[in-house]
């Protein structure tokens, strides 16, 4: 792709977001939100492969679908009180119509079936934004709505830790892994959203964080498969010792930065006497738990087979820059021991 085309789109994903965050008006924020789908189409097909235009169509479809529900729920809203403010939502109907279009663009459980498909689909770049940059403009969006919908919000989040967990348990593609890790960590995000907002997005901060990290690795030893991963050890002994301490922190384990948002998510929720709904969170945690350390057995514990196929790939000096690898890598491995100091600058 030319580097001044790709600039022209990289722009128009800076400029959707922006618009969506920026704007009080329901016609705006669509406006923005549409702006983004359209600019990250052509980076999803840029590889001319089947699974590629399969994964864009999926994608757009499903994106044209929520935009479409969004706007048919602002008109509504507005037809109902008269006005298209994001912050004066009071009616029920148009209320759920946003939250399920919402849930539907980033792909929240029951509307994800889409996500694993479309990331599984896509080169590792254009999985990383797609994981990461995409989420943040409906995020937005939703952080507006919160204070109105508890209950959905609390069958949202638990609902997708459960599928997050479940679904990354027999999968052995990478790409889809890392789709189940994001509806499960987009699951504790949504459940503790209506008590205290400003831990979603320290949890959000942290997700972005460790998954950023979790795709370069993947991308600095073009693994895309649980198998790959066994024979990468050769490639970067140093960088693969530390690759089971970020799959770790994405499952949340202590002493890693991970940990760190899942504590105060249960801390709060208890704290709100919600200590169902915590429980089970921390149950469908373990399901993450276990697919992260299944990744970490199979990269440092297993040796691969030797024969033909299992054959260690004969592998060039990548030319991919190391350092955002090595500060989002120290971030997801060191920063718990900042929790105070982080809690502090929380409002409360």
């Amino acid at each position: 792709m030319s580097p001044y085309i790709l600039m022209v789109l990289l722009l128009g994903l800076g400029l959707g977001t922006t618009i969506t965050f920026a704007s009080s008006h329901w016609l705006l924020a669509w406006m923005g939100l549409e702006i983004n789908t359209l600019a990250i189409i052509p980076l999803m097909t840029q590889h001319h492969h089947p699974r590629a235009a399969e994964a864009t169509t999926k994608y757009f479809l499903t994106q044209a679908a929520a935009a479409a529900m969004l706007l048919f729920a602002s008109t509504i809203n507005a037809w109902l009180s008269g006005q298209w403010d994001i912050q004066q939502m009071s009616h029920p109907l148009p209320i759920a119509l946003i939250t399920i279009a919402l849930a539907l663009k980033i792909g929240l459980a029951p509307f994800h079936a889409w996500l694993p498909e479309v990331l599984q689909g896509l080169d590792l770049t254009t999985g990383l934004i797609l994981s990461t940059w995409q989420k943040l403009a409906p995020f937005a969006l939703i952080l507006q709505l919160q204070p109105i919908n508890p209950v959905m919000f609390t069958i949202l989040g638990l609902l997708s830790t459960l599928v997050g967990g479940w679904g990354g348990l027999n999968q052995t593609q990478l790409r889809k892994v890392l789709a189940y890790s994001s509806i499960a960590h987009l699951g504790w995000m949504i459940l503790v959203l209506q008590t205290a907002p400003s831990l979603t997005l320290l949890t959000l901060l942290t997700y972005l964080i460790m998954t950023f990290s979790t795709f370069l690795v993947f991308k600095l030893n073009k693994a895309t498969t649980i198998n790959t991963l066994a024979t990468s050890w050769t490639k970067a002994p140093a960088l693969m010792s530390l690759a089971p301490l970020i799959f770790l922190s994405l499952g949340g384990l202590p002493p890693l930065t991970g940990f760190m948002p899942k504590w105060l998510i249960l801390q709060e929720l208890t704290k709100h006497d919600l200590a169902p709904t915590a429980t089970l969170a921390a149950l469908t945690a373990l399901l993450s738990l276990y697919f992260y350390l299944r990744l970490s057995y199979a990269m440092t514990l297993t040796a691969s087979p030797n024969n033909l196929v299992g054959t260690a790939p004969w592998r060039f000096t990548s030319m991919q820059s190391s350092l955002p690898l090595a500060t989002t890598t120290s971030a997801t491995i060191l920063l718990l021991p900042l929790t105070p100091s982080i809690t502090t600058l929380l409002p409360t």
